[in-house]
């Protein structure tokens, strides 16, 4: 598949993908868990999508290039939520 979003991403084992797949499913359920003990539940609703979004159990066939925009997506709102924590802190 051609796309501008996938020219820079090489092909990667199918375990790569599963390993990364159950990691953040990992991240995320934990993600979920510690925005509700801060009684955050837009937030916690939100991880738990995510968690199961990427759970490696049940394949979620979206294709190459939607999954490469669902990353970007997710990444960005991960950094953003990143800043958004320590603003808070400070």
């Amino acid at each position: 598949m051609n796309c501008s979003v996938c020219s820079g991403i090489p092909n990667m084992p199918y375990g790569y993908y599963q390993f990364v797949r159950f990691v953040s499913m990992i991240g995320f359920a934990y993600f979920a868990y510690s925005a509700n003990e801060q009684i955050n539940k837009n937030e916690t609703f939100v991880y738990i999508g995510l968690a199961i979004l990427f759970q490696p159990f049940i394949k979620v066939t979206l294709g190459r290039t939607i999954w490469n925009i669902v990353d970007l997506v997710v990444g960005i709102g991960l950094i953003l939520s990143l800043f958004q924590s320590r603003r808070k802190e400070n």
